[in-house]
């Protein structure tokens, strides 16, 4: 399993954590989606046999949540 974490700066409440949650978790390989409201992070575990960083930066920016950085 892979691990990334995503700086979404315009997280801010539960709304955003809902939306981004859902909108990871049904992607194939995605395994789990964590959403931190204080360090405006989403953790993403996946198989990155079938999901990658790219795929979550598209699904997120079409949600109007723009991925800043990852780690």
């Amino acid at each position: 399993m892979a691990i990334s974490v995503l700086n979404v700066p315009t997280i801010s409440c539960e709304h955003c954590v809902n939306t981004i949650t859902n909108a990871l978790t049904p992607l194939a390989g995605v395994s789990s989606v964590s959403v931190d409201i204080p360090t405006k992070n989403v953790t993403v575990e996946y198989d990155a046999a079938a999901a990658n960083v790219e795929q979550f930066k598209e699904v997120l920016a079409e949600e109007d949540y723009p991925v800043e950085a990852v780690q």
